[in-house]
């Protein structure tokens, strides 16, 4: 995959210019990528792309999930061309700065107009690419807009914190709030389907232009995700679901205290009994999304730093071979 001397550009999508407050999948992107074409690079290394939160600082790297899409990248002007908005609907959006995303003030707006396009779309029949997406990707994404809904209606806690039936996963009161949020979560299924949607047609027309997408995969995943809700198990975690470790890295000439990232540990010995099914359809989710993938940390499959839960340092952690 990778060319003989050849080159390209790593930015974010949300880093691109953009009426609405931050960078999306829409015009500015086509545009970004005939510019890579026309100064002949050859990749375009876009960072994660998943769900970003106000708890993490809308850090890529710490999401609700390491499948879901982030829905604030959606393009509002895509929704227009595909019937889902009106332009009455974008010309109420409200001023934002140029040169930063102000995160807070972009989810209320982009929310609204989310909003607007799902309303257009629940009137309409399902289309066969809506139905082959939440086919194709029913692995991961029941468990991510159950887990979406919840936090909606709950106050966006942290899934630990939440009544320990829902918690736990309790079959019953999963089957009760399914019934009770079924229209939030056909709202965030169909966010996801636009984020796939959008997504994958920058990504055809990338490589119609000869540039392929380097993606990223972190080695961990945050806590409060989809993920480690819907998989307690693939994680070292105690009786009450918290983490026994938290991932980070030694001491070293940056830091006189190591640094603690805060992500549980993979129980790796658990997780090899299904020869690592998760982490294998997690890597590939991404091959399905990227040309190139980058595995940040990839390190941690040799050897990684635990770091008791408790402590608030890594100063004191603990080599541990990987898988």
């Amino acid at each position: 995959m990778f060319r003989r001397r050849s080159s390209g550009v790593l930015l974010h999508i949300s880093s691109l210019p953009s009426s609405y407050g931050i960078g999306d999948f829409g015009p500015q992107a086509y545009r970004f990528v005939d510019f890579l074409h026309q100064a002949r690079q050859s990749y375009w290394q876009i960072l994660p792309l998943n769900y970003t939160t106000a708890a993490t600082s809308y850090s890529p790297y710490n999401c609700f999930s390491a499948f879901a899409g982030n829905p604030w990248l959606i393009s509002p002007e895509q929704l227009l061309s595909d019937g889902l908005l009106e332009k009455s609907d974008l010309s109420a959006h409200p001023s934002f700065p140029a040169d930063t995303v102000d995160f807070a003030r972009v989810v209320t707006s982009k929310n609204r107009l989310l909003k607007h396009a799902f309303d257009r779309f629940s009137g309409k029949a399902r289309s066969e690419s809506y139905h082959a997406f939440t086919r194709q990707h029913n692995a991961w994404l029941d468990d991510f807009v159950l887990f979406a809904a919840v936090k909606q209606r709950i106050g966006k806690h942290p899934w630990h914190q939440w009544p320990k039936s829902i918690r736990d996963r309790d079959k019953a009161m999963l089957k009760e709030i399914k019934k009770e949020l079924r229209q939030e979560l056909d709202y965030q299924r169909f966010l996801q389907y636009l984020v796939w949607r959008q997504y994958t047609r920058l990504r055809d027309y990338c490589r119609q232009q000869d540039i392929h997408v380097i993606g990223d995969l972190p080695l961990y995943v945050a806590y409060d995700s989809a993920d480690v809700w819907a998989h307690p198990g693939l994680f070292k975690l105690n009786a009450d679901k918290r983490p026994k470790y938290k991932s980070g890295v030694p001491p070293d000439y940056f830091s006189r205290t190591g640094q603690l990232w805060g992500n549980p540990i993979y129980d790796w010995n658990r997780m090899a009994k299904d020869d690592y099914a998760w982490f294998v359809d997690r890597v590939a989710h991404n091959l399905s999304l990227f040309d190139v993938l980058r595995i940040d940390h990839f390190r941690g499959f040799a050897a990684y730093w635990e770091v008791p839960a408790s402590h608030k340092t890594a100063t004191n952690g603990r080599w541990v071979p990987g898988p």
